[in-house]
């Protein structure tokens, strides 16, 4: 297990950005920056050993500082959307920067994938990894409360890239962190003959502002019933308001429980022509699938312009709205508390 640092280039008021790699001794290599805890490359091996990075990116610092698509970045405080920019919470209205329409997206546009974090590089008996931390201030982005954050990055010997997340803070807020990557397994072209599993019976149907609706709607004889793989692109075209809505997909999937409050299989992707598969866990009760409908190519990536549909995120999270819904369940912490929640992506490969 190998983990380094370089320079990653400066922002625009002098702070420097440092990358970190780290490797194992199957030729699996994960690197990120404490720029919004963005995994800049991510490299795995297909079927006959070769590695492509099969993450979408850039090459240099001023297109992340630029970038409006969350590539590969840590979200928060609040992942997805919460309607009309507000929610109220022990009596109190908050409200937020409406930055998706009348709604709040992705924690603001000053979020957690906006700020430089603290790093420190940690290695394990098995695994070396890179723990960032941030206190995100009262009132940040509309925010109540002082939010203390860790994420910690690990990779190990098995293929596996975890991600540790863990908050506190003084007054009651929301929190619902997670993990933007696009990912493409090919390493290049489209994602669309991906063949996709989602652990999954039910998916959150949305408005046409993206908002969810509180009753979730199963899957089965519907476009959204990936229980047993199906190419990404398979129905992507279905004449379905769902489909319509989301441009393609972009909803919120109810992962199916395990029961016994471990991280539960939520989706697996693998791609056929180099036999690559990734392997989702979760301790988190949703996951949203995303199918890359707004890139269209005038973004010049590392190996390849972000071209409509080239790459696809899993992003396990609670579910979006969630301090508007009661329904769902509850994304407030509070003081004396701690969030805390787990992803592991696991790659192999298959004949």
């Amino acid at each position: 297990m190998k983990i380094s640092r370089t320079s990653f280039g400066h922002l625009p008021d002098g702070r420097e950005v440092f990358s970190f790699s780290m490797s194992n001794g199957h030729g699996m290599q994960v690197d990120l920056i404490n720029y919004g805890g963005i995994i800049t490359a991510l490299h795995v091996p297909d079927r006959d050993g070769t590695l492509a990075d099969v993450v979408l990116g850039y090459d240099d610092l001023q297109h992340y500082v630029e970038d409006k698509n969350y590539f590969g970045a840590v979200i928060g405080r609040y992942a997805n959307r919460i309607g009309g920019a507000s929610f109220e919470v022990d009596g109190m209205h908050y409200q937020l920067e409406k930055n998706n329409g009348p709604n709040h997206l992705h924690g603001g546009s000053g979020g957690f994938h906006k700020v430089l974090w603290d790093a420190v590089m940690e290695e394990g008996p098995d695994w070396v990894g890179v723990a960032l931390s941030y206190r995100s201030n009262d009132g940040d982005q509309g925010y109540p409360g002082n939010l203390d954050v860790l994420v910690r990055y690990q990779l190990n010997q098995i293929n596996e890239l975890q991600v540790h997340y863990s908050a506190t803070t003084d007054q009651a807020t929301p929190v619902n962190l997670t993990q933007h990557s696009y990912f493409n397994l090919a390493g290049r072209g489209d994602i669309l003959t991906h063949q996709l599993m989602i652990n999954a019976d039910a998916f959150s149907p949305v408005d046409q502002q993206m908002l969810p609706e509180r009753k979730h709607r199963p899957v089965a004889g519907t476009p959204f019933d990936f229980q047993r793989a199906h190419g990404i692109g398979e129905r992507i075209e279905d004449n379905d308001a769902q489909l319509r809505f989301g441009h393609g997909y972009d909803h919120n999937y109810v992962v199916n429980p395990t029961g016994d409050g471990a991280l539960t299989l939520a989706a697996s992707v693998v791609e056929l022509g180099s036999g690559r598969c990734m392997e989702l866990f979760t301790e988190e009760p949703g996951v949203q699938f995303y199918s890359g409908n707004f890139l269209d190519g005038l973004l010049n990536g590392k190996n390849q312009r972000h071209t409509y549909r080239s790459g696809f995120c899993l992003e396990p999270q609670h579910f979006p709205d969630s301090p508007n819904c009661p329904e769902f369940p509850d994304t407030v912490l509070v003081a004396g508390e701690q969030y805390s929640t787990c992803t592991v992506y696991r790659f192999s490969v298959v004949d």
